[in-house]
């Protein structure tokens, strides 16, 4: 999963998925689902992010640990 914020446009991307998305969904004041052919979530944009997110902090919590390939 990967967050990108975009300062230039004040938006937020959230890959969840490196699958190419197939269907998007606006779902509240301009943020978008992005789906995979298979109707999974593989994306989330966020539109006018300081705005409507508190972006001054990031956590997470209890996340595997990666795997080698």
């Amino acid at each position: 999963m990967k967050l990108l914020y975009y300062p230039e446009t004040d938006s937020l991307s959230i890959d969840l998925n490196p699958k190419p998305g197939a269907d998007v969904q606006e779902i509240a004041g301009g943020m978008v689902v992005d789906f995979d052919a298979e109707g999974r979530p593989v994306g989330i944009g966020i539109p006018h992010a300081s705005q409507n997110l508190d972006l001054s902090i990031l956590a997470t919590r209890a996340l595997p640990p990666a795997t080698s390939s």
